[in-house]
């Protein structure tokens, strides 16, 4: 597909962050925060400062609701082709916007800048499909329990949604529930990741010809998405990351009854059987471990190879992750560094601990040597593959998020489910196979919300997203993601306004227990006669 996403040779990038630090997006337009509290943000490739963002006050998140409540209840009376021809008109935006978007995101996050602009076009994608989704239904003709009435549903908004996100894909994650949630009528104000909140800043730029305070920003920790989350006058939550931060976010929302959205975690398991094309299978795994440096949530993270390819298949992974070059992002290379050190030393105690449990490394296991200077401090790590992988290996059980892809010999497809399925996660899985009697057997038996035969962690704005077990509830994309974001309204409508003599007072006497009948059973008949059929007619 060709594509206008060449960067932009006009921006001043310093200027911009400059203008973009310590900022919120409210009410249409970025306005400086009130609070004196600011975090650095630093380049992922040089560990250089580039600006810094604001940790709102919290009376800032109530004004912020205030407004969003505010704008909701106008963009709701607006009709559904208006709100179709707006967000069409921020997917255009959105494109415009993508190159300086793409390379904020790439200063900021680290990846390279072909996947920022991938994740743009991503973007722009999910607004033009929901901007038609939305208008297509909002409720549905029931077939009406009594003749001569009129049955339906009605789907409505929430009113404002609350999204909190983490920072591999800011822009993307963003929108799977925005668009959705304003195509179903709904504000929303986003706290993005503190790794990625001025490239989240910026994007807010796209939302500019919406109603003043539609969609809002506000920067920040812990404290402001816990008022976020707690808030009165917020009305469900889309949240992506960690399982104890879900966990937290679920538990406060249960007070208030508050829908929630959770995409927690996942460890997905690629599996190579036999039938497989080797070549293929190898440069896939390549991609599926080590795209976004392994920062995906749908990375391949357990590989289960079987025994009668393992040495093959084994050498070509090392031979295609042996050609990935590391570097800045902003240059030609294939993988970029990590977000932030806390999440490069944590990845090198997830290796450390593999190690000491037996696993060998086979490729990588270190920060690389060979960077030029300006690099040196930068959040790298090599693209790692380790052998001698047991199932009851710590590696094995958590979630990886990084550029580590452990690979275990099994001896059939059975052994490979089983595997795949011991786990407290069911995000996605992959496998690689010709045989469609495996096909069948992988898409019926893992259990997962995603299973990719031969093709791993691809997305279809039109097909659901999401988890089983610990990698949370709910889905995103597809009519699911649109129904997540709606209260559903049964309404009925009796137009003669008739007497509904058939189950109102008075009863008559036939249908009393006292009913004269044609003889006078014993109690012990009565309740043989009875007891079955009442207890059947009783509804909830």
């Amino acid at each position: 597909m060709e594509r206008d996403l060449q960067r932009s040779r006009d921006m001043n990038f310093e200027t911009e962050l400059a203008r973009l630090s310590g900022t919120v997006y409210r009410d249409g337009r970025h306005v400086a925060s009130t609070s004196d509290r600011t975090k650095a943000v630093l380049d992922p490739a040089t560990a250089r400062r580039i600006g810094q963002f604001a940790d709102v006050d919290l009376d800032e998140v109530d004004l912020t609701v205030e407004s969003a409540n505010r704008a909701q209840k106008h963009w709701w009376a607006l009709s559904a082709l208006e709100r179709s021809e707006s967000l069409h008109e921020v997917a255009t935006r959105i494109r415009a916007l993508s190159a300086d978007v793409a390379e904020l995101l790439t200063r900021e996050t680290g990846k390279p800048y072909k996947e920022s602009a991938d994740e743009l076009m991503w973007t722009a994608t999910a607004v033009d499909y929901y901007a038609e989704l939305g208008r297509h239904s909002i409720g549905s003709v029931l077939g009406p329990s009594v003749a001569g009435q009129l049955h339906y549903t009605l789907k409505e908004p929430m009113g404002t949604v609350v999204i909190i996100l983490p920072a591999n894909y800011p822009i993307l994650l963003f929108i799977w529930e925005a668009a959705a949630a304003l195509a179903a009528g709904n504000a929303v104000i986003v706290k993005p990741s503190e790794w990625a909140s001025l490239t989240t800043l910026k994007f807010m730029e796209a939302f500019n010809e919406l109603p003043a305070g539609l969609v809002q920003c506000l920067t920040g920790g812990g404290a402001v998405g816990a008022r976020l989350v707690s808030h009165p006058d917020t009305h469900m939550v889309g949240f992506t990351g960690s399982i104890n931060t879900g966990r937290a976010i679920a538990r406060a929302c249960a007070d208030q009854f508050k829908p929630t959205l959770i995409e927690a975690s996942g460890n997905d398991a690629f599996i190579v059987m036999p039938s497989a094309p080797i070549d293929v299978a190898a440069r896939a795994a390549t991609f599926a471990a080590f795209f976004n440096c392994g920062q995906v949530c749908t990375s391949g993270e357990r590989f289960f190879v079987h025994e009668d390819v393992y040495d093959e298949f084994l050498a070509a992974f090392i031979a295609e992750s042996t050609k990935l070059r590391i570097g800045s992002g902003l240059d030609s290379v294939d993988i970029g560094p990590m977000e932030h050190a806390g999440e490069r030393d944590r990845v090198e105690r997830v290796l450390a601990r593999a190690v000491e449990q037996g696993a060998s490394v086979v490729l990588g296991g270190s920060r690389p040597a060979d960077l030029p200077d300006e690099l040196k401090d930068g959040f790298f790590f090599q693209p790692t593959i380790l052998v001698d992988v047991k199932p009851e290996m710590e590696i094995l059980q958590a979630e990886i998020f990084g550029p580590l892809a452990p690979v275990v010999k099994v001896s059939s497809l059975g052994e490979a489910i089983a595997l795949t399925n011991d786990s407290d996660f069911g995000l996605g899985a992959t496998i690689y196979t010709k045989d469609a009697e495996e096909i069948f057997r992988a898409t019926n038996e893992i259990v997962s919300g995603m299973v990719w035969v031969n093709a791993p962690i691809l997305d279809n704005d039109a097909g659901p997203f999401g988890g089983r077990k610990m990698s949370g509830m709910g889905r995103q994309l597809g009519a699911e993601g649109l129904e997540t974001f709606r209260h559903t309204k049964l309404v009925m409508i009796d137009p003669s306004a008739s007497a509904h003599d058939f189950w109102w007072f008075p009863y008559s006497d036939d249908e009393s227990w006292k009913a004269p009948r044609a003889h006078n059973p014993t109690d012990s008949e009565a309740v043989s006669d009875f007891s079955e059929p009442l207890a059947a007619s009783v509804h909830p």
